[in-house]
């Protein structure tokens, strides 16, 4: 018991200021969709900025003057949810060179003309969420776990650097979150299946990159897969390698209690797969066992292993056109989360 409340109390220190008091579940959701949320108890919702700084319809450009997060973060506050963006920017900048997503993330982060728009299309977000109460903001998905396979301390540890200290300047009420990804070790533990020990190893891999920036974040955001298990089966062909046994979830849940207590980072886990298993694998309407894992009869032991791993928070949604979302689930993801909201887990 006495561990018990000590963990807590480590959780409940790494939290950022103003974050709600019990474990979150949170869903992707577009403009309007706010009270919605609101309605199933949810105190999350989140939206993806993209395009790119330099190619003219970057998130800048879908309301004049930035005006889409200023709009999305004021919705959210009225509606007492919290509004996350994942702000997914660098890849779809120009020049881009490159035949794989890490060389052009790469080849933009070491271009000066890129970065000197970027930085300044990343300052119009910070003015244009000012004041505006908690908002987080996840930095650039996947780029990080790039750098450092590429050994890239130097330049994510400026980039680091410069973002915080836009933030520090223009935005203290918004909270900034690294993307935390295991491949970036150069292992995939989906494919290899190591053991526990293993899989802490990996996670103090991680973790060592992170502390080698010297850039405290507020939160880290990972991600398990970016698109239903189904999906990959039906759409990739991939035999169902991508389906989730218990091994793998105890696996990952390690690998975050590991990274967590070498940062003393809360941890959120971000774009879960929707799909369930009573899904006929069809489009937009793919299975996978993420929801009823974290949500189904067994979530609470579940969610109580996760939160001992260092989560917060847990923002389902699909990473790609055709991905089970949570209007073509059969309504289970908003009946399981309506269930939990009335008794959730407590964070302090």
């Amino acid at each position: 018991m006495r561990l018990a409340a000590t963990a807590l109390a480590t959780l409940a220190a790494a939290l950022p200021g103003g974050w709600p008091h019990s474990f979150q579940i949170g869903v992707t959701d577009g403009p309007g969709g706010a009270r919605g949320v609101a309605s199933l108890g949810m105190r999350f919702r989140y939206a993806y900025l993209a395009g790119g700084v330099n190619t003219g319809h970057g998130w800048a450009t879908w309301n004049p003057g930035g005006a889409y997060a200023s709009m999305y973060a004021d919705e959210s506050r009225r509606a007492h949810v919290i509004p996350v963006f994942s702000y997914y920017m660098l890849l779809q900048s120009e020049p881009a060179g490159g035949g794989s997503e890490a060389a052009r993330d790469l080849s933009n982060i070491r271009d000066r003309a890129t970065m000197r728009a970027y930085y300044r299309d990343f300052a119009l977000l910070m003015r244009r969420l000012a004041g505006r109460g908690l908002v987080v903001v996840q930095v650039e998905p996947d780029l990080w776990g790039y750098l450092e396979q590429a050994g890239a301390r130097r330049t994510a540890a400026g980039f680091a650097h410069r973002l915080i200290a836009i933030r520090d300047r223009l935005a203290r009420n918004v909270r900034l979150a690294y993307h935390l990804s295991v491949w970036g070790t150069r292992e995939d533990p989906i494919f290899t299946r190591p053991s526990l020990a293993h899989m802490r190893a990996l996670g103090r891999r991680s973790a060592a990159f992170y502390r080698s920036l010297h850039a405290r974040f507020d939160l880290a955001f990972e991600d398990v897969l970016d698109r239903d298990a189904g999906f990959y089966r039906v759409i990739g062909g991939d035999g169902g390698a991508h389906w989730w046994q218990p091994g793998d979830f105890t696996r990952h849940v390690a690998y975050l209690r590991a990274f967590h207590r070498a940062t003393r980072l809360g941890l959120v886990e971000w774009q879960v797969p929707l799909g369930n298993t009573t899904l006929p694998d069809t489009w937009g309407r793919f299975r996978d066992d993420h929801v009823q894992w974290l949500l189904g009869p067994d979530g609470a032991r579940h969610r109580r292993e996760m939160r001992a791993a260092g989560v917060v928070a847990v923002l389902f949604g699909g990473g790609a056109d055709g991905t089970t979302s949570a209007q073509t689930d059969g309504g289970l993801f908003y009946r399981l989360a309506r269930a939990y909201e009335r008794r959730p887990l407590p964070l302090r």
